[in-house]
């Protein structure tokens, strides 16, 4: 079997397979093999007719589809292995020569990793990125320590009021008829928290333990439920507890109880160091995005669409994850948002285009630089794996194939790269 490539425009490779006659006569005689069986000829038993009368009471055509089908994936694999060519997508086929006796030719149309012209990535100027421990983040820092180690008091001599934790009973009605989701026996809510529908938190307030009284409300207009937008409904209340958080208060007693140090000022010492640590973190992943968008956007390369549709195809799978985290799905979200898939996927293709060119710069570099992944390394993500997931390291092994560990190896060459690129920067300025 031969092949040449006839030309590649727009990553996409056109390809022609000649398949020698005699190979071509073999998938005929596989074809038949394999279908005489429900071949019914007058004068011949079920699947005994010889291949001759079977081709001349069918048609020589009725063994080809099995024949390409048996002879193409060897012919193509043998092609793309000769010609060094990386396919990102099935081929379509168009048969251009068939016949007894004849050579088999097939031209396919695939899809092909695209060349990636690579301009300056080495010594890339990056703007400083720094940010600055203030007082106030050290007092907010604080502030939510209170927050974990307060503690909860019950009140027994007072109406609820904003800062409260208040339990309730509750059941909405609309229309005089209760709605689904609308009610609950005993719910833990916290005035001003305004994690309620609007001005139902509010109407809380005043009342006393064992109260009930009724909360009027008005749906909004863009809420998750659509049987429920901007709909006027009651809310049958009774107020079962109430209680507040008392803070402990900020001095040296504090710090001891929450910490290994002695003084309010050494733990506020500890928290800028920590906060430092971090800010500095979080700057330095910013200058790399920014090297790495400066190298992008210095390479060229024409991005197949199929590659594009598969990226917000992923996209579109994350967001639906994360919406199911917040009691939604995809296609709630849409029907929300009043937008279609169509309207998703298009709003998506920029973003979704970045990040394939970033992927296919980034990769390139790689290659060029001959950056690997070691063994050390792999091993370090294996054990970093086994703790997140809480498995023994051996069995994630076991349950890996060759193909999963090659994705770790590009996933530690991919941010190696990144490392690379911003180590070879050139660090300027300084951006507050």
């Amino acid at each position: 079997m031969s092949s040449n490539l006839k030309k590649i425009e727009n990553s996409v490779a056109t390809i022609e397979l000649n398949i020698p006659k005699e190979k071509f006569e073999e998938g005929l005689n596989f074809s038949y093999k394999k279908n005489v069986g429900r071949f019914n000829i007058p004068g011949f038993r079920r699947g005994k007719a010889p291949r001759i009368i079977v081709e001349r009471y069918y048609g020589e055509g009725v063994l080809y589809e099995d024949a390409i089908e048996h002879l193409f994936p060897d012919a193509y694999q043998e092609a793309i292995d000769s010609l060094k060519i990386e396919p990102i997508d099935s081929p379509t086929i168009d048969i251009v020569q068939i016949g007894k006796g004849k050579d088999l030719i097939i031209e396919a149309v695939v899809p092909i990793l695209p060349d990636v012209e690579l301009g300056q990535y080495k010594g890339i100027e990056v703007k400083k990125v720094e940010y600055n421990v203030k007082d106030e983040d050290v007092e907010n820092r604080l502030e939510q320590m209170r927050q974990r180690n307060a503690r909860v008091v019950p009140v027994e001599d007072r109406a609820a009021q904003m800062g409260d934790i208040v339990d309730i009973s509750f059941e909405g009605f609309i229309d005089g008829k209760p709605f689904e989701g609308g009610k609950s026996d005993n719910y833990s809510l916290e005035l001003g928290s305004k994690t309620f529908i609007p001005g139902f938190e509010e109407q809380i307030v005043g009342h006393n333990i064992n109260e009930e009284f009724d909360v009027n409300v008005k749906f909004p207009e863009d809420y998750r439920v659509e049987e429920l937008k901007g709909k006027d409904a009651v809310f049958k209340v009774k107020l079962l507890s109430i209680k507040y958080k008392e803070l402990p208060e900020l001095n040296d007693d504090f710090a001891k109880d929450v910490s290994e140090f002695d003084t309010l000022d050494e733990l506020k010492e500890d928290i800028k160091r920590e906060l430092k640590e971090q800010y500095d973190r979080s700057a330095e992943e910013e200058m790399k995005e920014n090297a790495v968008k400066a190298v992008v956007a210095n390479s060229k390369v024409d991005i197949p669409e199929v590659m594009i549709d598969r990226q917000i195809d992923i996209s579109l799978r994350d967001l639906d994850y994360n919406l199911r985290y917040q009691g939604l799905d995809l296609d709630k979200y849409l029907e929300i948002t009043g937008k279609s898939k169509d309207d998703l996927r298009e709003e998506m293709h920029d973003d979704a285009a970045l990040r394939v060119k970033t992927q296919l710069v980034v990769d390139k570099i790689g290659k060029v630089e001959n950056i690997t992944a070691t063994d050390e390394e792999v091993e370090n993500r294996l054990n970093e794996m086994a703790r997140n997931y809480n498995v023994n390291v051996e069995d994630l092994k076991k349950e890996l194939n060759e193909s999963q560990i090659n994705n770790i190896k590009d996933d530690i060459v991919y941010f190696k790269t990144i490392d690379f690129i911003f180590e070879n920067s050139k660090i300027v300025d300084k951006e507050e």
